[in-house]
């Protein structure tokens, strides 16, 4: 039998998934993640936006184009959030965030079950890495509750991983992994024993020889013992995502995010003491409900401000069950597409400028795209490189100019 596994949101999302696919073929299964004939499809789903739940409806009817007659297996985050609406797409089986190995056992059962979350991590199913760069789950959860997020509803409270079993899974990395990802919900919240432990955890596994990457994280994990450590890392890539949501200190407190643009702005300019190149990458809403133009235009100052390497922008989805919801009358379509827009144009200009600023790194060949290697820089530059190179190459090269969604580069 064969089963494709596809997965929309984020990089937990696709590291769960591609754990079952692992489990799946060692179970006997020809398993995939690509979106092809096959005789049932599973889909990890995401409920981050309004527009992420309704892709996930949507893939189950372009799965259905390959195989009208196949099984829908349906898990994750738009499913613990509203598991009906997949019910009357006709699917066979759906779970939501928990227990999402149990789905493996209840291939030939047919409706829904939506376990409790669990209270501890769930350890149960590990990656094959199949990448020169292999995304490591260490953490799921969140106890955050920013007034517009839904995850903490559908992912549980904040839960950490053993470290014995991260090290356990990363020694097991193939010898074409040259890059590990630590990925969670909330990273930033990794703990042992009740104490905060990411500082740890990476000295342990700068052991491995491996480029050391952190993804999304928040400000207050940001501190001087903090950067000490990742200095004194030999393989630590100084690319910093910080997640700022708005660079208006009333949206911010709104929002339930607990620091203000100061406490922000200070994390940067720690981080740049410590590492002078890093990439500063981040998220911001724009559009939530109590945003003013004024509101906005600080954001924008802001942002200018601390110069991020890179944006990622979202316009404020209105998420039922969550505080915002209930408190804030939504703003119009139109007036979050302007300032998406605006913001846009600032991030592409604050792109370049870091771009043009750091001419020379070394680029992770990730893989090759006729004829040009493709892959990103410790600090999170996007590489494009013509030569005779192989996947897994780590590559000294220098800048010669803007190229797609990054630069074109040249070995030195």
């Amino acid at each position: 039998m064969k089963i494709s596994v596809l997965t929309l949101g984020c990089k937990v999302n696709k590291y769960e998934s591609d754990a079952l696919i692992f489990e799946l073929k060692k179970r006997g299964y020809l398993a995939t993640d690509n979106l092809e004939f096959a005789d049932c499809y599973i889909i990890n789903t995401c409920a981050v936006t309004n527009e992420a739940e309704k892709k996930s409806r949507q893939m189950i009817e372009r799965a259905r184009k390959f195989n009208p007659n196949a099984k829908f297996y349906i898990m994750g985050c738009a499913s613990q959030n509203r598991p009906i609406q997949f019910m009357e797409q006709g699917v066979q089986f759906i779970i939501g965030t928990a227990g999402k190995e149990k789905l493996l056992d209840n291939l030939d059962k047919s409706g829904y079950q939506i376990f409790d979350f669990p209270k501890e991590y769930e350890d149960d199913l590990f990656c094959e890495q199949t990448l020169a760069r292999a995304y490591i789950k260490i953490q799921d959860g969140c106890d955050r509750f920013c007034t517009y997020c839904l995850i903490p509803y559908l992912r549980g409270r904040s839960r950490s991983r053993k470290i014995e079993s991260i090290l356990k899974e990363v020694e097991k990395l193939p010898n074409y992994v040259k890059e590990v990802v630590l990925v969670g919900i909330d990273v930033a919240d990794f703990k042992e024993n009740g104490e905060k432990a990411l500082g740890k955890l990476l000295l342990l596994l700068d052991k491995f020889n491996l480029r050391l990457r952190l993804s999304s994280m928040e400000d207050n994990l940001i501190d001087e013992a903090f950067l000490k450590t990742l200095s004194n890392l030999k393989n630590f890539c100084p690319h910093f995502h910080l997640s700022l949501q708005s660079g208006c200190d009333e949206v911010l407190k709104k929002m339930n995010r607990h620091y203000t643009t100061k406490d922000f702005e200070n994390s940067v300019n720690l981080i740049r003491k410590y590492f002078p190149d890093a990439g500063i990458t981040t998220d911001i809403i724009v559009g939530f409900p109590t945003e003013t133009d004024e509101n906005f235009v600080e954001t924008l100052k802001f942002v200018e401000k601390i110069k991020f390497s890179q944006l990622h922008i979202f316009p404020y989805s209105k998420r039922d069950g969550t505080a915002a919801s209930k408190l804030y009358k939504d703003l119009s379509g139109k007036i979050k597409t302007q300032r998406l827009k605006q913001l846009s144009l600032l991030g592409q200009k604050l792109k370049n400028e870091f771009i043009e600023k750091h001419t020379v790194g070394k680029m992770l060949i990730e893989e090759i795209v006729d004829g040009v290697c493709e892959g990103y820089t410790e600090n999170y530059i996007k590489c494009y490189l013509k030569g005779d190179f192989k996947v897994g190459d780590i590559v000294k090269i220098k800048y010669i100019k803007p190229y797609k969604n990054g630069a074109l580069v040249e070995k030195i």
